[in-house]
């Protein structure tokens, strides 16, 4: 059998809610890389948002943050 990686990219850079009602804010996005994760996703690629605004967060600690009170302990970074 062959080996396969799963990659799961939960949300762009680029988009902002106002670009679209359906785009995830930071929530939604570190619940779905938990869960990602959960089913057999071996990499996440994510970016990780301000609940407030939807503004991409700057930096990879914000996301972490975000991502370990989530649950995050089951994914690495």
């Amino acid at each position: 059998m062959s080996k396969v990686i799963i990659s799961c990219a939960i949300t762009g850079s680029i988009h902002t809610p106002s670009m679209s009602p359906h785009l995830p804010v930071t929530p939604e996005i570190a619940e779905n890389a938990v869960e990602a994760a959960e089913v057999g996703a071996a990499i996440v690629h994510l970016y990780a948002r301000n609940p407030d605004d939807g503004r991409p967060l700057a930096t990879s600690d914000e996301a972490s943050d975000i991502l370990k009170l989530k649950g995050g302990d089951k994914v690495g970074f």
